[in-house]
């Protein structure tokens, strides 16, 4: 008697109850499975691009706003600050890096990004072709803007106002393509770089710049580089990206920005906390409905095989009676809720995989970051025994009743 052929058929008799009690565990599965992907996914998003920032400082406003507009450039700047109040700081023993960004306009939805060759390296992005920008309007791109805009080395195009591809076209400047990033898993692979002098020179059309300062030209090993003061006369830019020399800068220097300048100091350590706190209502509320459906679908196992063992006492009787024993009625009952777990994991891991590539579609549209690691997680692993628990356990109790079955009363009343 081959009791996983068995198995198999009892399944296929009761279509309607094992395909319900299958979709169940695979909705429950698939949404604790997603929600684990999407977690480790943007933790290691944000955490990878927050490395070694300790401060941003920008126009006040939303501290959080200027957090995710500086560091992870999906949001829109709360306004302009005066780049000598910028420069200051960098004359404060407790700060150690400065590095300003400038930004307002795109090209195909990619932000242009004006800043000094410090950014680059504090991203420690490599170059693939070409060299860093060295003079006004020359830009290095990252891989993402070269794959998506077909963008090439020597190419010239005309930026857009506005940090949406629905802007104004500045088609009286244009930019040059002289580098292409390789790609990094940081926010540079969605940018292009270019000098300071170039947002002003789009923007404000200032006199030109008298030759390029040799302490502004970026070489392509980043080692040894000395991060140049842009000239601040009368110049603002976005915001500006802080880092400190020791935890003294941190305990002092935001009150100092804060209350004495017209700048906002926003600590991303705290802003992000409070981000990802807020976003965890919403997670823990989806985890606990998951939990909840993966309970409803064990009832339901349990449930489809009680009545299922009621409907087939006779079968079961008539069995017992041909030399069947009670454990392998037992098991057979065992493996029909075991093949209900697995196939509601497996099914649960396929849908989050598929959730996944549209979430990514989606963010990777309007944000230009992507969610691209499908593989198994260890957390996984314990989904999978805690599925194969449900299913043993769901099955289990009303496979027990084998054992209290009378044969010879079964078979009379039957």
């Amino acid at each position: 008697m081959n009791l996983f052929k068995i198995s198999v058929a009892n399944l296929r008799e009761k279509k309607l109850n094992s395909f319900l009690s299958a979709l169940l565990l695979t909705l429950g599965i698939g949404m604790i499975s997603l929600l684990l992907l999407l977690n480790k996914q943007l933790d290691e998003q944000f955490k990878r691009n927050l490395k070694g920032i300790d401060m941003v400082v920008g126009a006040k406003g939303s501290p959080l706003q200027v957090i995710l507009s500086s560091i992870y450039q999906i949001d829109a700047p709360t306004g302009n600050i005066p780049l000598a109040e910028v420069n200051a700081l960098r004359k404060n023993p407790f700060v150690k890096t400065v590095i300003p960004l400038s930004m307002g306009d795109n090209y195909q939805g990619f932000r242009i990004l004006g800043t000094t060759p410090k950014y680059v390296e504090h991203f420690d992005a490599k170059l693939a072709e070409g060299h860093l920008y060295n003079a006004s309007m020359e830009v290095t791109i990252g891989s993402k803007v070269a794959r998506d805009s077909k963008l090439k080395i020597g190419d010239e195009f005309s930026g857009s106002h506005g940090l949406d591809s629905e802007g104004e076209k500045h088609d009286d400047k244009k930019y040059k393509v002289v580098g292409i990033f390789k790609p990094s898993g940081t926010v540079v692979d969605q940018l292009i770089v270019t000098r300071l002098s170039s947002v002003w020179d789009i923007h404000d059309h200032a006199e030109e710049e008298k030759g390029t300062p040799a302490s502004e030209v970026e070489h392509t090993d980043h080692q040894n580089h000395v991060d140049p003061e842009p000239d601040e006369e009368g110049k603002d830019v976005t915001s500006a990206l802080i880092q400190f020399r020791n935890p003294m800068g941190l305990m002092t220097i935001p009150r100092q920005i804060n209350d004495n300048t017209s700048m906002q100091a926003a600590l991303p350590s705290i802003e992000i906390n409070r981000l990802f706190s807020l976003l965890g209502v919403g997670i823990e509320t989806l985890r606990t409905l998951a939990l909840i459906i993966i309970s409803i679908a064990g009832v339901s196992v349990f449930i489809s095989l009680y009545n299922s063992l009621k409907d087939r006492k006779y079968e079961m009787a008539l069995m017992l009676s041909m030399g069947a024993t009670r454990t392998r009625l037992f098991l057979m009952l065992l493996i029909e809720g075991l093949s209900l777990a697995v196939i509601g994991f497996f099914a649960g891991i396929i849908a989050s995989r598929v959730g996944l590539w549209v979430f990514s579609k989606s963010a990777e549209q309007d944000f230009h970051y992507s969610l691209g690691q499908f593989a198994l997680l260890p957390e996984e692993i314990y989904l999978f025994f805690g599925a194969i628990a449900i299913g043993v356990v769901a099955a289990a109790l009303p496979s027990l009743g084998i054992y209290r079955l009378n044969i010879s009363r079964t078979l009379a009343e039957e």
